[in-house]
């Protein structure tokens, strides 16, 4: 189990120090990511992609949900009202429910990438200023450990947070 961790690194050359400072510590710069505004050059450095940056995947989620949901009632709907004609089975409300899942699932994801992302919102200001966003995932068990190693090597780091759960394909 991973946990994601948050770092607001002053500048630039902090986050490349970080990094090694990772990397060194055995983690993997698959599982970093940083994030900085466009005037701040960051060279060599595991930047935050798009799922990062943007509500895709929490749009997603919940526009599967809310479709689900829509797609449940109508198929309850339709099997209690049916059309004229027509003889539906219990299997209607399975896929009423699948499609308004996988539909609600698109269109709040397209609305979603046009956004950016909520749970970042409170870091844009220090971004903007010229900070960098440090993400990272860690194991469960090494999450005090990380912490701590950054606090004593940094000090002018500014750990800003655990996220509990870590989606699971992004």
């Amino acid at each position: 189990m991973k946990r994601r961790l948050y770092f607001l690194l002053p500048d630039a050359s902090t986050a490349h120090e970080t990094l090694d400072e990772l990397l060194l510590a055995r983690i993997d710069d698959k599982h970093m990511r940083f994030w900085a505004n466009d005037a701040t050059h960051m060279v060599d450095i595991p930047e935050a992609n798009f799922l990062d940056k943007t509500d895709l995947i929490h749009g997603s989620e919940v526009g599967m949900l809310i479709g689900a949901g829509v797609g449940l009632l109508g198929g309850v709907l339709l099997l209690l009202y049916p059309p004229e004609g027509f003889v539906l089975q219990t299997g209607t409300i399975l896929m009423t429910s699948l499609a308004g899942a996988v539909f609600g699932a698109w269109v709040s994801g397209m609305a979603g990438a046009a956004i950016p992302n909520s749970r970042l919102k409170a870091f844009q200001a220090d971004i903007e200023r010229g900070g960098v966003l440090l993400i990272v995932d860690v194991p469960l068990r090494r999450t005090k450990e990380i912490e701590s190693l950054l606090a004593k090597r940094h000090p002018e780091i500014r750990f800003c947070g655990i996220e509990p759960h870590i989606p699971a394909f992004p």
